[in-house]
């Protein structure tokens, strides 16, 4: 125990900034991260909005270490506590967590040093913590050693309109009034104003200092293409031309909205030579786990999912994030994009969209079992996501006036942005697709509407005599694939919409009306044409991204990445628990001859710099 009180009489001595260097191997903090650990190392309550990948963890794990006694995480990823213990303890802080994944052991060891007040920070599941039996020992701990600090990670999933809703949060009003004395903290990366307010409402923090930070994440470049309606490229064939060209080599994930279609994309990118993985609720445990770890531990894999994989993978160089099926809701695409780039190196956002998307989605929505008021609200949030996919302004604007924060626009980092969009009067041909619709009774798919328009006699237009219709071949002067572009914005803008007793069918909303009596102008964005490129194997890796493209061809750069593999196998931990490539990155650069100057190096604390400094310095002086 004497050597536990000198490293805690360690931590007590030192100011923050101290330890934010030594223990942390940063030299300053981020954005509202100094106000925040001030706030509540002197005891405050406190709500954190700040993005993924803007330092959430430090704000509550560096004031575990001013305050006394154990600091308690509320998180509901097990995945995610094991990452976080990983990571402290290559810091030299005592850490544990407390799950389902444990033998009961190992669960009892860390409730012995708990109660010994060995440790700094425990992460637990919001299931154990209200058991009535942890709660009591909670109560022995705060008589005893002390709790620092409660800190409910993930937060927006107290809110029941949330795209993560669970239960359980709820009753975690139990810290409040039991201990009522401790300090909370609650953090989200992602919450709109009305989960906000939810949050405040159900975890009891009104009297907490709010501290929202920027959402906008400059690295990521947001991309949305729409889907090759002609099917003459394959979404599949879109996704493994952006892959090709831009990340050859790098970590990332692919989201699908079905169990069949991640593993059907899974299998389709593995006999293309890709590395990829399938994870969906629908695996066996077993196979699930061991997908993760790969995915964790390796580098270039890439996982094809549900978005039951994501939420709390602390992976840093997650160099893309693609979609191959639409999100439900900003919320989820701002969250699940956000898995990209926490290192602050360049990462992109990819999405393949297209009108079965909105359909399904939309069809998917009202099909459900949920309250109509819930319906109604998932609705909202499917459109604002609709909207963003459609418009024509910066997407970093577009996402942050979401969230209720003012972009400049102009990123130079999203599609519009990179090529501005081209945009055309479609009035007419509004008109001519509305009419279709309603002429046609209303029930019918987007297929056949544009058979109608365009003329074609087939089976199916002669069985309903639609070459009677005065809108049978009107149409002809517009491709086929830009009526589907036409259709799939009249949908997306509220114009139309399935029908879902008709199978998917289209019919007209009040919108339409003012289109068809010529009240309104509707103004589309011209779509370019897909086009699909094949590369060889050699050509792949052509990445552009500024201060990180050169590096792939440098034998230091992968010398250093051999090291830390090295390191990560002997201990069992993935990569970047030893070093996230933007340390790496700064090894490489700034090559330093001493450890003195490692310890310069950012993410290079003193712990690590005893662990491994010379490791990489051996590396440095054999180039």
């Amino acid at each position: 125990m004497a050597g536990l009180r000198t490293l805690f009489g360690y931590f007590m001595s030192n100011t923050a900034q101290q330890l934010l260097h030594d223990v942390f191997g940063y030299s300053s903090f981020r954005g509202e991260q100094e106000a925040i650990v001030a706030h509540v190392s002197a005891g405050g309550d406190a709500l954190v909005l700040m993005p993924t990948g803007g330092g959430k963890s430090l704000c509550y794990q560096l004031p575990a270490l001013l305050r006394e006694g154990v600091a308690v995480v509320v998180s509901p990823l097990i995945a995610l506590m094991q990452d976080q213990v990983d990571a402290l303890k290559q810091l030299g802080v005592r850490a544990a967590f407390l799950n389902s994944s444990q033998e009961a052991n190992e669960s009892r060891e860390v409730t012995a040093q708990l109660m010994r007040g060995h440790l700094q920070i425990v992460y637990v599941a919001p299931e154990r913590l209200l058991m009535e039996s942890f709660l009591a020992l909670l109560e022995q701990i705060e008589l005893g050693a002390g709790i620092a600090l409660f800190a409910i990670d993930e937060a927006h999933c107290v809110s029941q309109w949330g795209h993560d809703f669970r239960p359980e949060y709820r009753k975690l009003t139990v810290l409040h009034e039991r201990f009522p004395q401790v300090p909370r903290i609650a953090l989200t990366a992602t919450a709109d104003a009305p989960t906000r307010a939810e949050i405040v409402e159900r975890l009891k923090l009104e009297e907490a200092r709010q501290f929202v930070s920027s959402f906008d994440r400059p690295n990521i470049r947001y991309r949305i293409t729409q889907k090759d309606v002609t099917q003459k490229t394959s979404a599949r064939q879109q996704l493994e031309t952006f892959l090709e060209h831009e990340h050859a080599n790098d970590a990332g994930i692919v989201y699908c909205l079905s169990r069949r279609k991640v593993e059907e994309t899974a299998e389709w990118l593995k006999s293309r030579g890709w590395d990829a993985l399938p994870y969906h609720a629908g695996l066996d445990a077993s196979v699930r786990n061991k997908n993760q770890r790969r995915f964790l531990r390796e580098e270039g894999v890439i996982m094809v999912a549900t978005v039951a994989f994501g939420m709390g993978i602390d992976k840093p160089n997650v160099r893309f994030v693609a979609h191959l099926d639409l999100p439900k809701s900003m919320e989820g695409y701002y969250q699940e994009t956000g898995r990209a780039g926490r290192d602050g190196l360049p990462a992109n956002a990819w999405m393949a969209y297209g009108l079965g998307d909105v359909v399904s989605m939309r069809k998917m929505l009202d099909s459900g079992d949920a309250p109509e008021e819930r319906k109604q609200v998932e609705r909202q949030k499917l459109d604002a996501l609709l909207g963003f996919c459609e418009s024509t302004q910066c997407r970093h604007q577009t996402l942050l006036r979401y969230f209720g924060e003012q972009h400049p626009g102009d990123c130079g980092q999203c599609d519009n942005c990179l090529n501005p969009v081209d945009t055309w009067d479609a009035t007419q041909a509004a008109q001519m697709a509305l009419s279709c619709v309603y002429r046609t009774g209303q029930r019918f798919g987007v297929v056949h509407l544009i058979d109608v328009l365009l003329g074609k006699t087939n089976v199916k237009v002669s069985q309903f005599s639609h070459q009677n219709l005065s809108v049978f071949g009107v149409g002809k002067a517009i491709s086929q694939a830009q009526w589907s572009s036409v259709f799939r914005q009249l949908v997306a803008g509220g114009y139309l919409m399935s029908d879902i007793e008709a199978y998917g069918g289209l019919k007209l909303t009040e919108s339409a009306r003012p289109v068809l009596k010529g009240e309104a102008e509707v103004w589309l964005r011209r779509d370019v044409e897909v086009v699909s490129r094949k590369s060889s194997k050699a050509e792949r890796g052509a990445r552009a991204k500024e201060g990180y493209a050169e590096v792939s061809d440098d034998p230091l750069w992968h010398a250093l990445k051999a090291k830390r593999m090295e390191l990560a196998k002997e201990q069992g931990v993935p990569p970047y628990v030893i070093f996230h490539d933007s340390t790496l990155l700064e090894i490489l650069n700034r090559k330093p001859a001493s450890l003195t100057e490692m310890s310069q190096i950012t993410g290079v604390g003193q712990a690590k710099l005893q662990r491994y400094g010379d490791a990489f310095l051996a590396v440095l002086e054999d180039r």
